[in-house]
């Protein structure tokens, strides 16, 4: 990407769309009705009978990351076996450099640091294949979500203020990728040989070859791993909006979360606009729901509990590392 539009991108647009995500969301709090009940029940989170959901929310942040932490160790074990730890350690460090770079691609950047010198770009080839498995778990999610919002009770022309048509297409284009991800996913050597084809793409084979070291039941490890980390995702979400008393029944509740966290994952995002981003998709998708404060409150506290305090640790692990050196 050209250097201007860089700095166009990072320091006028994302800082624009931040404040308009953040100032809309803003006035649709204003309007709630009883505002003062709602804030009651956030501060009441963790005491009374219910408490027991918002420490659960709480376990689960290290249950997620440890899952996360598992197939990074199985990821490395032909290029340089890790204790569980140390993957830890690593995962959490990718989680501190991501919140700053777009789509958080600066993740890999961090997972690198407990990788030896010689091994760390084909180590970045590994994450990207552990990140595509955790994206086909989320796509074929997010289909099935798809599915039981339109088939799964008596629907009228438009669904969540988007035409039913519509939704439909990005239905419909949502199945034909999932079937193409899971075919590379499992077909990793053919998906080589094609890159080899690519113009300059020659220089980057002694890298990318090592994909071609993982079994079928290997990557169904990954999947599966990457299957009951959503389902973690799911449950918390799904605890904090009971916790905060947004209407909704489980069931359709789960798969409304489905087809969030696959709009957000096809978004590209920023990270001085990603809460709002989130917040818009999250208000949009439970829009049945006028407790806009407690829908707001958590999708931020997932954000803050799953990507902050992890970053906050991360970084104390990396200013460990840099003294060290």
């Amino acid at each position: 990407m050209n250097k201007s539009i860089k700095i166009l991108v990072k320091w006028i647009i994302g800082p624009v769309l931040a404040a308009w995500l953040f100032w809309s969301l803003y006035q649709q709090i204003k309007a709630q009705p009883d505002i003062n009940s709602s804030i009651a029940l956030i501060k009441a989170m963790p005491f009374g009978s219910q408490a027991w959901k918002f420490w659960l929310v709480i376990l689960f942040v290290f249950v997620n990351w440890g899952m996360e932490a598992r197939k990074w160790q199985i990821l490395m074990k032909p290029l340089q076996p890790l204790s569980f730890i140390t993957a830890f350690k690593s995962v959490l460090c990718g989680v501190t450099l991501s919140l700053n770079t777009p789509n958080r691609m600066g993740e890999y950047g961090g997972r690198i640091l407990f990788v030896n010198d010689g091994n760390r770009i084909k180590a970045i080839t590994l994450s990207i294949a552990g990140g595509m498995a955790q994206l086909i778990i989320t796509m074929l999610m997010g289909c099935f979500g798809l599915m039981f919002l339109l088939f799964g009770k008596d629907v009228s022309s438009t669904l969540m203020g988007v035409s039913v048509f519509w939704i439909k297409i990005f239905l419909y284009g949502s199945v034909f990728g999932t079937i193409v991800f899971i075919f590379f996913f499992f077909k990793l050597g053919f998906l080589i040989r094609l890159l080899e084809k690519l113009p300059y793409a020659n220089r980057f084979s002694k890298y990318i070859n090592i994909l071609e070291t993982f079994e079928a039941k290997v990557l169904l490890r990954l999947l599966s791993i990457s299957f009951f980390r959503y389902i973690v995702f799911v449950l918390q979400y799904i605890f904090m909006l009971q916790l905060l008393h947004v209407e909704q029944n489980v069931w359709t509740g789960f798969w409304i979360i489905t087809v969030m966290f696959w709009i957000l994952a096809i978004i590209p995002s920023f990270a001085i606009a990603e809460l709002g981003i989130r917040g818009t998709v999250a208000k949009t998708l439970f829009s049945y729901s006028l407790n806009t404060l407690g829908i707001l409150t958590a999708t931020f506290g997932i954000w803050f509990v799953n990507l902050f305090i992890p970053a906050l640790i991360g970084s104390l692990l990396i200013l460990g590392i840099k003294i060290k050196k």
